[in-house]
């Protein structure tokens, strides 16, 4: 059993802090909140600092607004009636209140009911959870494909082949198996799936997208650096290790390019540069489009564990909250550690000496 890694007390205020300003996929100040809940707002602030535990009854209130984008579709922003809740939305309902209710348990110093857990958990919390995603649309994964000449002559990767697997024409498997796993525990109620690049169709493109690796193998990746508004660029050169590097458009100066090294003679990968990506979908500006891309493979699953790695996660999603506040595009550069040719370190986002460049702008 996951044992509590804070006071009870601030662990409800965390909770509480945390539907605020992420449960509904943007931040909702605590004035816009206090007037759906009818309260004030120096109330709200007390539960989020954990000077006050809220009554049962207002955490109903909390599960009630922050289980459908519905509160927050007009302002002011209200409570809507449970009648009007899709099946998704109840159920959502149903878990936040008895999730909020554990703790606030837990933080009065009352025993939970037999068989449950008072641990934090993922469902519905983070940058990967989207409130407002569709159940009958899939949030999509689109992933490269390796390039011809490998497929030539990899082992069963010819579709007609009674051993072929669809994975072994994606690269970035080691991402794409962590990010999956983890958007699906977060969005219990929604379909998550991913498609190799090449076999996109128009439908996958209109929800919530997620687009794994560089631009020379994946053209989504393209398309999505040439249609955003980031002052950042990816430069390919043709070279397996010297490859190129991400430039700042703004300031050419600012050119950012992985950290080779001669070790017993060979050229090793110690760094690599990774790019955090997030914005409305061009496609569909009602959803978003998020892209981790590297320039090796590395960067690539360091993009994707700034937010995934349970040490890391919580943090990074606080620095993107206090670097970006209410702005709805962002852009991140930042150093990936390999310090042995085979593990990569997690970034820490808070640490100064990790981030290269950031960017953010918010929509009209």
């Amino acid at each position: 059993m996951a044992q509590p890694t804070e006071d009870p007390a601030t662990e409800l205020a965390s909770a509480l802090k945390d539907l605020r300003l992420r449960g509904l996929g943007r931040k909702i100040t605590q004035s816009n909140l206090a007037a759906a809940l009818d309260c004030s707002i120096a109330l709200i602030s007390s539960w989020e600092n954990a000077t006050a535990t809220p009554p049962a009854e207002r955490l109903d209130e909390y599960a009630l607004f922050f289980c459908t984008p519905g509160s927050i579709a007009s302002k002011p922003h209200r409570l809507l009636p449970q009648s009007d809740l899709s099946p998704a939305e109840t159920e959502r309902r149903d878990h936040l209140s008895r999730h909020l209710a554990r703790l606030r348990d837990a933080a009065a110093g009352e025993a939970p009911a037999p068989g449950v857990s008072s641990g934090d958990t993922l469902v519905g919390r983070g940058p990967w959870h989207f409130a407002d995603g569709d159940p009958e649309k899939a949030i999509v994964i689109v992933c490269p494909q390796r390039p011809q000449r490998e497929l030539d002559v990899l082992p069963h990767a010819d579709p007609a082949d009674p051993d072929h697997s669809a994975l072994s024409r994606l690269t970035d498997i080691d991402a794409l198996l962590e990010l999956y796993g983890h958007i699906r525990a977060v969005n219990p109620d929604l379909r998550v799936e991913f498609r190799n690049v090449r076999e996109l169709t128009s439908d996958d493109l209109t929800g919530h997208l997620v687009v794994l690796g560089g631009v020379d193998w994946n053209a989504m990746s393209r398309d999505v650096m040439r249609r955003s508004e980031a002052p950042v660029t990816q430069i390919s050169e043709n070279d397996p290790m010297y490859r190129g590097c991400f430039r700042v458009t703004e300031d050419a100066s600012k050119a950012y390019a992985p950290l080779i090294e001669e070790i017993d003679g060979r050229r090793v990968l110690v760094e690599d540069v990774g790019h955090f990506f997030r914005g409305p979908n061009p496609y569909n500006v009602e959803r978003t489009v998020t892209l981790c891309n590297g320039m090796f493979g590395r960067g690539v699953l360091g993009a994707v564990r700034t937010l995934t790695d349970k040490e890391f996660r919580d943090k990074n999603a606080d620095f993107i909250e206090r670097e970006f506040g209410e702005h709805d595009s962002y852009s991140v550069l930042f150093r990936v550690a390999v310090p042995d040719e085979r593990r990569v370190v997690t970034p820490d986002w808070n640490n100064p000496h990790t981030v290269l460049h950031t960017w953010s702008e918010r929509s009209e």
